[in-house]
This record gives structure tokens, sequence and C-alpha cells, in this order.
């Protein structure tokens, strides 16, 4: 049962990353299917948090009331600016440039995150590098490969794979593409995203220093979720002022977004995101990210039966090589981590026994001056008696 449950625990943090990048391979469409219906991005971000926060602050309450450590001046700042960072500039700058650019542009260059997110760990000494081991090399080529991965996909088409069920008409599929396209503008699109991909690198970081002081993720996660509610808010009704319709929503595909992203995308990701951060670091976080267009192209190809291209296959191939790297050279800092501590133990555990045999010795001692004085007692007793017995 114990072997059981440590692999378990082992297997957990893989797990819930997998099921978190399924979950969020479903918002770019819903997203940008409500941005194209005329939703507001900055609105959308509003009701994304709000519905994160109404769902996860009664779990925070129940389960956290007795592990919440006590807040501090700057552990509120660190959520501040948490919530400033993802929830508002990224999340926002995200939505404005799919408006731009198509969603699966914007999940391509998403894909970005690990090279951002091992630059800024490796700078803010948060990840352990040292190019002359090869587990670090292999951490640095995995980051690397998953962003260049991501690039294959989305750049290199290659020949069309001929699947059974891929039974499109492509001359429909590329006049709707044109269609689509004639009123975007991917440049600005494209910095957009990589901007919101800068500041949602520099959220990572600052949640992984955060869970050092302040280790509830739950009840960290529902605060930033009402900070970028609140702060959110408050660039909405600048950006949105004299649009009182844009605040209107109704039972359709902008619920549907709302309600979609904050649950799954905002509510969930951010708690799992935050526990798998603090068990395994900011890099193995990121590392998982373009699994996420991985997954979006197997379900495009069997859901919508979108045609499935040799590029794709090949990036996505480079993508798995490259995040096996970076989670086998992961591995290994566990394993030198713990070596490393069953080295110190034997050093450490000398002053103990020096103490021990210390004690040991006064005791000792203590015993034998006891013993000393009980028989010099013994002798003043049996002497006084003595002297009695002469008194005539």
């Amino acid at each position: 049962m114990k072997a059981t449950g440590s692999i378990y625990n082992q297997a957990m943090p893989y797990m819930a990353m997998v099921l978190m990048r399924f979950g969020s391979a479903g918002m770019p469409i819903v997203a940008k299917y409500a941005l194209n219906k005329g939703m507001s991005q900055h609105v959308l971000v509003v009701y994304r948090f709000a519905i994160a926060t109404l769902v996860l602050a009664p779990f925070a309450i129940v389960f956290n009331w007795k592990v919440r450590p006590k807040m501090t001046l700057s552990v509120f700042v660190q959520i501040v600016i948490l919530g400033l960072l993802e929830p508002v500039i990224d999340q926002n700058l995200y939505y404005t440039g799919m408006k731009y650019t198509t969603a699966t542009a914007a999940t391509a260059l998403c894909n970005v995150l690990p090279a951002f997110v091992f630059l800024l760990a490796w700078v803010c000494r948060l990840e352990k590098v040292n190019i002359r081991k090869q587990h670090c090399q292999a951490k640095i080529l995995g980051t690397i490969g998953t962003v260049g991965g991501a690039m294959i996909m989305t750049m290199v088409n290659g020949p069309m794979l001929p699947l059974p069920w891929t039974k499109v008409n492509n001359q429909h599929q590329i006049s709707t593409h044109i269609a689509a396209t004639t009123k975007e503008d991917p440049i600005k699109g494209a910095l957009m995203i990589l901007v919101g991909c800068v500041c949602w690198a520099c959220f990572v970081i600052l949640q992984a220093i955060t869970l050092k002081s302040y280790p509830a993720e739950l009840s960290l996660t529902t605060l930033i979720c009402l900070m970028g509610t609140i702060e959110g808010g408050i660039v909405a009704l600048v950006m949105e002022r004299g649009n009182a319709a844009a605040w209107s929503i109704h039972w359709d595909s902008k619920l549907l977004a709302a309600v979609y992203s904050g649950i799954i995308c905002s509510g969930v990701a951010y708690y799992i995101g935050a526990m798998v951060i603090q068990a395994k670091g900011p890099v193995f976080f990121a590392a998982f990210n373009p699994l996420t267009m991985v997954i979006v192209a197997i379900m495009s190809s069997f859901i919508f039966s979108e045609i499935m291209y040799l590029g794709r296959v090949i990036g996505a191939m480079v993508i798995v090589v490259g995040l096996y790297l970076v989670l086998w050279g992961k591995s290994k800092d566990q394993v030198s981590s713990d070596s490393d501590t069953a080295k110190a133990a034997p050093s450490g555990g000398e002053p103990m026994a020096t103490t021990t045999q210390a004690a040991e010795t006064c005791s000792n001692q203590d015993f034998v001056v006891l013993d000393v004085c009980r028989a010099r007692v013994t002798a003043a007793d049996e002497s006084v008696k003595g002297n009695q017995n002469q008194i005539p």
C-alpha cells in the first residue's frame, strides 16, 4: 500500500498537468468564437475572473481555514502584482491579440512561455543550471525543443496526410480561411500576445516566490482571481466607458466563454499550477504548455475533421521529445538534491553522537560522585556511632 501511494504521489503532478492542458485546449476556440460575436475582450476578462472567484471562494474558506497563513503587507503587495500581471495585462493582451489573428496562431505564440520562464527562473536562481552537467543540458535542449516544435507546427505544413476521418472540402476550407483573415493584423496581434507571454512568465516566477511565504494554494488562487476581477473591472470601465451594452450577457456563446474560461482556465488551472509550481518548480509547469497545441491538433482532426499535415506531426513529435528531456532533467535534479541531503546527513549526525557520549560521560560521573558521597555519609555515620559508644 505504501509503494502504491508513493507511485501515485509521484505521478500526480504529471497527470494534473496533462488534464489541465486538456481543459485549456478548448479555451482559444470558445473565446475566439465569442469575440467574433462582438464580445468585449475587457469585459470577458472581468467575467472570467469574477466567476472563478465565486467558484473557488467556498472551497478556500472550508479547506484552508486551518492552514491559511497570516496575511502580511509584502504578501498582499505580491498578490496585487500577481493579479495585475496575468489576469489583467496578459489576458487583455491575449484576447486583443486574438482578435487580430487566429486561435491557432494565438495558441502557437503562447508556446514561447517555457523559454521565458526558464530564463527568468535561471536569473532569479529558482532553477539550478550547470552547463557541464548532462541533465542541465537536457533541460536547455528540451526547452528549445518545445518552443521549436510549436513553431514547426505553426509554420511548416508539408504534404497532407490522407486520414480516413478527415473528409473536408479543401476549396471550402481555403475560402473560409481567406474570409476570416481579411480583417486581421497578424503582426500586431503577435506582438500583443508575445508581450502578454512575458507578463505570464513573470507571473509564474512571482507565484513561485509568493508560495514560499504563503503556501495555501487554494486561498492564494482565490485572492489572485479576486484581485484580477477588481483591477480588470477598472480597466474595463475605462476602456468601455459610454458603452453599457458591452456588459450585457445572455444564454449564448458569450456566457459559455466566461463560464468555461473562469472555471476551467482560471480557477482549476491556477490552483493546479500553484500546486505543481510548489512541488516541481516553475520550469516543470511551463514545459507542459506546448502540449496544448498537440491536443488541439488531435482533437480538431477527430471532432472537426480538420486536415492533418506532416509538418504538424513532426512538430508534435519534437514537442514530445523536448518535453521528455525537460522532465528527465528535472527528475535528475531531484535525485541529485536527495543525494546531497544524504551526504550531508552523516556529517550532521557526528555532533549528535558526540553530545550523546558527553551526556553519558557526565551521567556516569554523576553516579560516581553520588556513590562517593554516599560512602562518605555512611563512614561518617559509623564514626558518630562509635564515638557515642565510647562516651560513659
